[in-house]
């Protein structure tokens, strides 16, 4: 880690992240409707403009991980402005794309950038903030990124129907050089003291070909169907290349990621919640999506403003769990969050008339943008801030690739379910079936929480999600009793 932040440099690290995120997020969200416009100006089908989100979704889940690791080991600040300037460099390729196949490549790029921005911006804020305002910090960038999340549907569908599409990339371009121009003059540095500057290549290699294959594999598998030779391969590869990772990260001198990671239970809790609500917000938006323009008929830029309400709700849940984790603990911000997500989620089904569908949907927004959001934030309270990008990488991973999987599933489940019910049918299934998982998830969490804290009081130790608990965890995970030195152990408000 390096010294403590100076005020400026606390204030430019925390202008350059919340910029490089807003970017991020707004490119990911508008871009989701401007896919048959850059079909109908290449002249290709759907299926293969959908490259350009598949492309995009694969080389940012592949590098969350890695780039998470980089930071760590070679420094935060050269791992964020490479990121940044690999974002930059492909939106203006995207801008400037004379063809699909240039366009998927420049999204590619694109990708990479991203996956080395996102876990070590969250580093960064962690290691350039003091404990006293660090989890304020990490919400307000969340807050301000997510404004991107609320903007996105709105300026990829007035785009689409307005200049175009590649004025999305137009206008990414230079608030991306502006992230890259402040975090250079004024991102401090920080690393992982207790890490020898190499990194396991070898985990490397198989960690992002396990992620490849299984990203490609729930990305192309509907429309090569799922029992075909090339997403049964896939699958297959998945599976090889994860167990030789795993088996390589238990052996290496200095792994990719510490397993340790995983007896950390409160980083477990929270990350198991966040994934669950993330893929419950990839399903809403999805479906939610297909309702507004094929059973209530409104076009791109009339569903961008409908989805202002909960996209805005979306933004707001940043700043509210920093608030909540001064009053809760992160776990039980969890619960809450999957508890209105599911509820949520659930009661949109049952609604039609619009003076209550859009209040619900924001409701449902609120609490989908919680869990996925405090995850990022709670995690960092959960373990401590040397391996703050491995932490986050492996959350970012879970969260995009699960994320994924939830997606395809869905849109596999209306597929089978349409001939036999109503599209709008359909859709109302898919989100009381998701409500009802994250509830159940919900449920679990709290459960597993109030059991080890009961468990933890009759042995005279303090209750999991304490601070002396985490780090007495993290301890036990490095082989050190209690008073040692943690890995993965935290601080928690």
């Amino acid at each position: 880690m390096g010294a403590e932040a100076s005020p400026a440099a606390r204030t430019g690290a925390f202008i350059a992240v919340a910029v490089a995120l807003f970017c991020i997020q707004l490119d990911f969200f508008a871009l989701n409707l401007a896919v048959p416009g850059i079909a109908d100006q290449f002249g290709v089908t759907a299926s293969a403009a959908q490259w350009t989100l598949s492309a995009y979704m694969l080389a940012i889940g592949c590098c969350f991980i890695v780039g998470g690791r980089v930071g760590d080991v070679f420094g935060r600040r050269g791992a964020l402005l490479a990121g940044t300037a690999l974002f930059a460099a492909g939106s203006v390729g995207c801008a400037l794309a004379p063809g699909l196949w240039a366009l998927v490549g420049a999204r590619i790029v694109q990708g990479v950038g991203a996956g080395f921005v996102f876990p070590v911006s969250v580093a960064v804020i962690t290691n350039a903030f003091p404990d006293a305002t660090r989890t304020r910090a990490l919400g307000a960038v969340f807050g301000i990124a997510n404004v991107g999340t609320a903007l996105g549907p709105f300026v990829g569908g007035g785009f689409t129907e307005g200049p175009g599409w590649r004025w999305i990339f137009w206008l990414l371009a230079p608030l991306s050089v502006l992230a890259l121009a402040v975090a250079y003059a004024y991102v401090p540095d920080s690393r992982d003291p207790t890490a020898p500057r190499q990194l396991d290549l070898i985990g490397c290699a198989t960690v992002v070909c396990a992620l490849a294959a299984l990203t490609l594999a729930v990305e192309r598998g509907s429309a090569w169907g799922w029992d075909h030779a090339r997403t049964l391969a896939l699958l297959a590869l998945f599976a090889v290349a994860a167990a030789l990772f795993v088996r390589r990260e238990l052996r290496a001198r200095h792994p990719l990621i510490d397993l340790g990671l995983f007896r950390n239970t409160p980083y477990v809790l929270v990350t198991g919640t966040g994934t669950v609500t993330n893929m419950g917000y990839a399903v809403t938006v999805f479906v939610s999506t297909l309702y507004l323009q094929q059973v209530r008929g409104l076009s791109p830029l009339e569903a961008g403003l409908v989805f202002l309400a909960p996209a805005a709700l979306v933004a707001l849940s940043g700043p509210l769990g920093a608030r909540l984790s001064g009053h809760m603990r992160p776990v039980s911000v969890m619960a809450l969050a999957g508890a209105l997500a599911g509820t949520g989620m659930i009661v949109l089904s049952l609604v039609t008339a619009w003076w209550l569908y859009v209040p619900v949907f924001a409701w449902c927004g609120l609490g989908l943008g919680l869990g996925w959001t405090f995850a990022s934030v709670a995690t960092q309270q959960v373990v401590s801030p040397e391996r703050a990008g491995e932490a986050s990488g492996v959350l970012l991973t879970f969260l995009v690739t699960l994320g994924g999987v939830a997606l395809a599933a869905a849109a596999s489940a209306i597929t089978a379910m349409v001939p036999e019910r109503s599209p709008d049918a359909a859709y109302d299934a898919i989100l009381r079936c998701g409500g009802a998982v994250i509830l159940a998830a919900a449920a679990v969490v709290l459960v597993v929480r109030h059991r080890l804290a009961d468990a933890a009081e009759i042995g005279g130790v303090p209750p999991t999600g304490s601070p002396r608990a985490a780090d007495d965890a993290g301890a036990r995970a490095h082989g050190g009793g209690a008073g040692s030195r943690p890995s993965h152990g935290g601080r928690l408000p």
